[in-house]
């Protein structure tokens, strides 16, 4: 709704600014629309060709449409700027009245979708918050530059194409820090240091488990995938070890519904460590030497 008015609006009176902000908006549809649909693909269960799932959809798809906006705002900021010196018209009031009601619509949404966020924990529901946040200031922008063009006069007309640049490179901003969000996740970036040193920390108070050697985390659509290396006792049995390892994956599995698998190592301790080639392998290729004691599922 939004998107169309704020367009109808900026062809009518030919504002630059009401056209980046519906373009904004525009974004915003796509971008909810195909995280519906990436989130309904990477609720799939797995399957023989994919047996991790299929939660890496939403990262592609968040790129895809990251790259998209980011074009778009290129287009309409190229035009804005061919546009600086044109004589044009002032913008009527109710097109006042289209930015400043924007603002406040979104601003109303930040403040709903932040406090779901911090009610369920959900980063990706604050994440959203946020960008409505930088919406409404955009919108703000948008208001300021269309006021100037209507009651300074000529010589503010080009206020409003500076503020449709505002907009803009909000937008590019926004765009860039998605898509950089959604290639380190789809690199298979280690989580963020304050959930690593969470599940560590709960992985570290199962009696049995001596200390946690290694622990990578990453993060896959909504969820989380765990590989970690149990530091166990030298003489502890294969039948005991394999307990401590469930244990371990039970009771962080619990306490962290975000995480959808949790891979189990053990490791006598104390042993003498020496580096090698192994040290440097990748998940899967360490994964070969987890042996009979190894819990995994």
């Amino acid at each position: 709704m939004l998107a169309i008015v704020k367009l109808t609006g900026g062809l009518i009176s030919r504002s630059f600014a009401l056209l980046s902000d519906a373009l904004n908006s525009v974004g915003d549809v796509l971008t909810s629309a195909v995280v519906l649909v990436s989130l309904y693909v990477a609720r799939q269960p797995a399957d023989e060709e994919h047996p991790y799932g299929h939660t890496r959809a939403e990262a592609i798809a968040g790129s895809n449409v990251a790259l998209l906006v980011v074009l778009s705002a290129l287009g309409i900021g190229w035009e804005a700027f061919q546009q600086f010196s044109s004589e044009h018209e002032a913008p009527p009031a109710w097109t006042l009245w289209i930015a400043g009601v924007n603002v406040v619509v979104k601003e109303a949404l930040y403040r709903y979708k932040i406090g779901v966020g911090r009610r369920t924990g959900s980063t990706a529901i604050i994440a959203n918050a946020w960008d409505h946040r930088s919406d409404a200031l955009c919108s703000a922008a948008v208001l300021v530059g269309l006021a100037a063009v209507r009651f300074g006069g000529p010589a503010w007309r080009g206020a409003d194409e500076a503020a449709a640049l505002v907009v803009v490179a909000a937008i590019i901003w926004s765009g860039v820090g998605l898509f950089r969000q959604c290639s380190s996740e789809l690199l298979d970036a280690q989580a963020e240091p304050e959930v690593v040193a969470a599940v560590r920390s709960a992985a570290e108070r199962v009696p049995g488990v001596s200390g946690v050697e290694k622990l990578w985390l990453r993060k896959s659509g909504l969820e989380y995938f765990a590989d970690i290396h149990l530091e166990v006792p030298g003489q502890t049995t294969v039948d005991e070890g394999h307990r401590i390892g469930h244990l371990v994956k039970d009771r962080v599995m619990e306490q962290f519904p975000m995480l959808r698998d949790v891979l189990v190592h053990l490791e006598p301790y104390p042993h003498i460590h020496s580096p090698g080639p192994a040290d440097a392998m990748p998940h899967g290729d360490a994964r070969r030497g987890t042996g009979e004691g190894a819990a995994n599922s």
